[in-house]
């Protein structure tokens, strides 16, 4: 499944290759340099998806600047986008 208008793969299925990827790493017979591999994509796929998170609420924030207000801005989510600026 791939995004409609981007021809990117859906988010959904980036958080699907990451669980899969964490699976991967957890088994003990995965091996070491296996092991990095799959942890060097893993990190640039959580990269992928928080960019993706933070243009959808770029997004609702133009369209509906009034739920915006209302959302909390928990430091976690702050910090993850804040910390690569």
């Amino acid at each position: 499944m791939t995004s409609a208008h981007s021809g990117k793969p859906a988010i959904e299925e980036l958080i699907s290759r990451l669980e899969e990827i964490t699976r991967n790493i957890e088994n003990p017979e995965t091996g070491l340099e296996k092991s990095i591999a799959l942890y060097e994509e893993g990190l640039t796929l959580a990269d992928n998806c928080k960019k993706r998170l933070l243009e959808a609420r770029k997004k609702i924030e133009v369209i509906n600047p009034e739920l915006a207000k209302t959302w909390p801005d928990t430091p976690r989510i702050k910090d993850l986008f804040d910390s690569e600026s």
